[in-house]
């Protein structure tokens, strides 16, 4: 468990208006940084450093003395009859880890605490302070310093005050002083207060009256904060957040509660004047060999849950809102772990409406699972519960997805020289709330809807797919004959629903394949470069005979798109319910050219097509006897071969690699799908990425009408990250569609990371399809400016943009954001 900071979205922290009385600390103008122990970096400067410099102490000028005694060593000492001793010059003492340096010291009689007039310098390990004149303890841990001027190296903590007190071993209590993280002649930002103490020992600080200046500006002010000094977790109010929601206020003002060291908790009230009063919270707990956390926030008396929902949403003015989101996952023994979710919301707005950080602007749904699992040598068995909640406004009943209540799965795989064997099986049982009247007929967005009837049964489904195979490997090729067994049986339940299908189902089909290939090799030379250069002439034959599955239920079944891995896979559709039907040889060839020094690849390039001699009659209907109706659809389930699929990877520096799969269809002379991306990666951090995506027209199989667009797609994109220094990083991207002349996403961002202050700030606006991928009429933008600034050592404001500048860039890595 790291530190936990706020996360916000900032609008405004400025205070105009702040009492007066507190304002009044006034410490003394800090030390030059010569004077600080600090050393600006050399040629030593580590590689990404944000600091200018480092805090070194020097070594002790005095040994350390033996058990508690004072070693002491000056120019000039003068002994009084009374007893007193005055050291003077240049005065050194030191008792244990502790040296103090000054031009003159009196020592009185009875030795137990000396007096010294400055400017003096008191070491103690890793902190340093300098004043006027002190008191000191020879017997203790005491001291007083007026005028001080301190440094905590480890920390990078410095600060000033008209008076130090040494209370305890690594505890200070300071009066009208400063504190700050930022190097030596740098006050971007200073807490200020009439009374600050710092806990070395324990990592935390607080400080009464105290103000934050920024550039010397208050703009901040507490009665009483604490603040930590260190890594460690400290219990206390975390930084508030202070923006606008429609056309009121939203404020939130976190609390941050330390439990224990494997316990903590953070509590956020937060006030939306135009909505009202959410409680947010979120506990943490690690154990062991588990650990969990639970989060979630309610809002009574949502006074604008209507007012800004869609058309057809069933949000009312005055509505409760909520969410609600668990994870615990741990292990029992090293095979065996277990993984627990739940996570439910009120409506599909609430994210929309609430946020749920800027890493999660596109949360979609909220996730149900108990997972139990073991792993092996040769058994791997799971078993689990699942389901998700769909978060859309209105939601469609026949999206829900079907609950697994529960999945059991059984795997095994076994070795003999070449042969092998493996058993897969799977047992199910679906369940979703019957949708509709009896008859499954039901109404969205003002137009009446069935349930097909291939979804309108829960039950129970056993999968059983055993296979056998050989592989014969060498370096010059490989030879695999495989056979699965493909059994399914199901036990259906349709409720009410009026319907002459059978409620028992069995299907049992084989799936034989065919994979050879083989591997040449040659030494080439390419601009005097030595390189192995292969040709890998491939082919794959499979075939799955043909069964009429219009009967069978769809419970998580997907048709997929044709891709260069759909060549060597016998298998049409993803989940379990249809197996394709398919006889088909696909042929190719792939050239790869290694580095002879390194052994890395550097070029790839891939071509393949598969000629088909039997068409492809079972669909997502499941029935074998007809062909589609649509004549696209139809086109591609008759055609005598597939489109040639041309895949390419090439590194073509260190920095710059180009990645491209092209799908062209010979038959009509027409690209199908093509993309292309470019990347470039400096050493330095920079990072460009140029791409290229295009899509004909139903290319992606889809179930629901309205997700299946009705259009070409062609889109442009490009993002690039750039290091302008090691503390800037300019950040940009753009997705254009060209289809429809129309910029799917823009954002702009910058990153300042310094030695005191982090800052992230991103522009962002993206176009939302409102889930009908078939129509861009009901489309609507979304736009917004997301902060996050950190005060090194004292926390920060601010959404979470450093994940999403990941994202949004490939191959960007930000700087850590943390501590310097």
């Amino acid at each position: 468990m790291g530190n936990r900071s706020s996360r916000t979205a900032l609008a405004g922290l400025l205070i105009s208006s702040l009492p007066a009385a507190p304002l009044g600390a006034a410490p003394p103008e800090s030390l030059p940084a010569e004077q600080l122990d600090w050393q600006p970096w050399g040629e030593d400067r580590p590689q990404g450093a944000v600091c200018r410099g480092v805090y070194r102490a020097p070594e002790y000028r005095l040994a350390e003395p033996m058990g508690n005694q004072v070693a002491t060593e000056a120019d000039d000492a003068e002994y009084g009859d009374n007893g007193r001793t005055v050291l003077s010059g240049e005065v050194v003492l030191r008792r244990n880890n502790t040296q103090l340096e000054a031009p003159r010291i009196s020592v009185p009689a009875s030795r137990e605490r000396v007096e010294v007039e400055g400017p003096l310098a008191l070491r103690d390990q890793n902190a340093l302070v300098r004043g006027a004149r002190a008191t000191y303890s020879l017997q203790g841990e005491a001291a007083s310093i007026d005028r001080a001027h301190y440094v905590f190296h480890e920390h990078r903590l410095r600060g000033d005050a008209t008076r130090l007190a040494r209370v305890g071993e690594d505890q200070y209590r300071l009066t009208e002083a400063s504190f700050t993280t930022c190097e030596p002649g740098n006050n971007l930002w200073r807490l200020v207060g009439e009374d600050i103490e710092l806990d070395q020992q324990s990592g935390f600080g607080t400080a009464r009256h105290a103000r934050l200046e920024v550039g010397d500006v208050p703009v901040f002010y507490w009665p009483w904060m604490r603040f930590p000094i260190d890594e460690r977790r400290q219990s206390g109010f975390l930084w508030p957040t202070v923006g606008m929601s429609g056309d009121g206020l939203d404020y939130a003002q976190p609390y941050y509660w330390n439990i224990a060291p494997n316990q903590d908790a953070t509590i956020t009230p937060r006030l939306i004047t135009d909505r009202g009063l959410l409680l947010g919270g979120q506990y943490r707990y690690l154990l062991p060999s588990d650990a969990g956390a639970i989060e979630g926030a309610y809002i009574f008396d949502d006074q604008q849950a209507g007012e800004e929902a869609s058309e057809y949403t069933p949000l009312a003015t005055g509505d409760d809102r909520w969410y609600l989101d668990y994870r615990h996952a741990g292990h029992f023994d090293e095979r065996t772990r277990y993984r627990l979710r739940y996570g439910a919301a009120s409506d599909g707005r609430y994210f929309d409406d609430f946020g749920a950080g800027f890493r999660e602007l596109d949360r979609g749904s909220m996730q149900r699972l108990a997972l139990l699992e073991y792993r092996g040598e040769t058994w791997q068995l799971e078993g689990k519960a699942q389901g998700y909640q769909v978060l859309d406004d209105p939601l469609n009943p026949n999206d829900k997805p079907f609950y697994r209540l529960p999945s059991l799965t059984a795997r095994a795989d076994w070795q003999q020289g070449n042969f092998y064997e493996e058993w897969n099986a799977n047992a199910t049982y679906f369940w979703r709330d019957q949708i509709g009247d009896a008859q499954g007929n039901y109404t969205y967005k003002g137009q009446p809807r069935q349930v097909p009837l291939r979804e309108a049964a829960n039950g129970a489904r056993l999968q059983l797919t055993p296979a056998v195979g050989w592989r014969g490997e060498s370096t010059w090729g490989f030879f695999e004959p495989r056979l699965q067994l493909h059994h399914t049986s199901y036990a259906l339940d349709y409720g009410q629903r009026d319907t002459q299908r059978d409620e028992s189902l069995t299907r049992t089909l084989p799936v034989v394949s065919l994979d050879t290939g083989v591997i040449l090799e040659r030494a080439v030379e390419v601009a005097d470069s030595a390189y192995r250069q292969t040709l890998e002439p491939r082919f794959n034959y499979a075939f799955v005979p043909g069964e009429d599955q219009s009967q069978y239920p769809d419970f998580d079944t997907t048709e997929r798109a044709f891709s260069w891995q759909q060549l060597w896979s016998p298998y049409r559709f993803s989940g379990g319910d249809r197996v394709g039907d398919l006889n088909r040889l696909s042929y190719g060839v792939k050239t790869r050219f290694f580095e002879d020094s390194s052994g890395r690849q550097r070029f790839s390039l891939g071509v393949g097509q598969a000629a088909y001699f039997e068409d492809r009659n079972v669909d997502m209907d499941g029935d074998s006897g007809t062909l589609p109706d649509n004549e696209d659809d139809r086109y591609r389930a008759t055609r005598d071969r597939s489109p040639w699929v041309t895949q390419l990877d090439w590194q073509v520096t260190d920095q710059w690699r180009a990645r491209s799969e092209w799908l062209y269809d010979d038959q009509r002379s027409r690209t199908e799908s093509a993309g292309l991306n470019v990347q470039y990666r400096a050493d330095a951090g920079h990072v460009l990425n140029l791409g290229y995506r295009w899509q004909l027209e139903g290319f992606e199989p889809t179930e629901d009408l309205e997700d299946t667009r009705n259009y070409d797609r062609e889109e442009f994109s490009a993002s690039f990250a750039y290091k302008a220094m090691d503390r800037l990083d300019l950040v940009a991207g753009v997705r254009y569609d060209n289809t429809n002349s129309r910029m799917l996403e823009q954002l702009a961002g910058v990153q300042w990371n310094d030695c005191c202050y982090g800052l992230q700030l991103v522009w962002r606006e993206w176009v939302d399809d409102e889930n009908t991928a078939n129509t861009i009429a009901d489309d609507t933008t979304d736009r917004g400016l997301f902060l996050r600034f950190a005060f090194k050592g004292l926390g920060g404001v601010g959404g979470e943009t450093g994940r999403f500048f990941e994202s949004a860039v490939p191959g960007y890595r930000p700087a850590d954001f943390g501590r310097p």
